[in-house]
């Protein structure tokens, strides 16, 4: 992963601990339900925001490498590989 890349998601990653911290203390404080649910639906899109982040990189280096390397096999097991984490991806974000 490049460095600029690797710092824009770690940064992303703090502030997600940030908030599922923030969920924590509301649990204890006994926040109102829908307050909390609407936290982790924040929660939830900062990590899809993430996932895209680390995504495109690997798109941009790791896939693009195997495709312009020639060779037939490491293509294919970078496209199936890609077909996987679309189909993991898709599912975790309820599609």
């Amino acid at each position: 992963m490049k460095s600029d890349v690797k710092k824009k998601a770690k940064g992303r990653l703090a502030r997600i601990a940030g908030q599922v911290g923030g969920l924590q203390r509301m649990l204890e404080d006994d926040r109102y339900c829908v307050d909390i649910l609407l936290q982790i639906a924040a929660v939830q899109a900062a990590l899809g925001q993430l996932g895209k982040v680390v995504l495109g990189s690997h798109v941009e280096t790791c896939v693009s490498d195997a495709i312009a390397s020639g060779r037939p096999k490491q293509r294919r097991e970078k496209i199936d590989e890609l077909m996987q984490v679309f189909s993991r991806y898709g599912h975790m974000n309820g599609r």
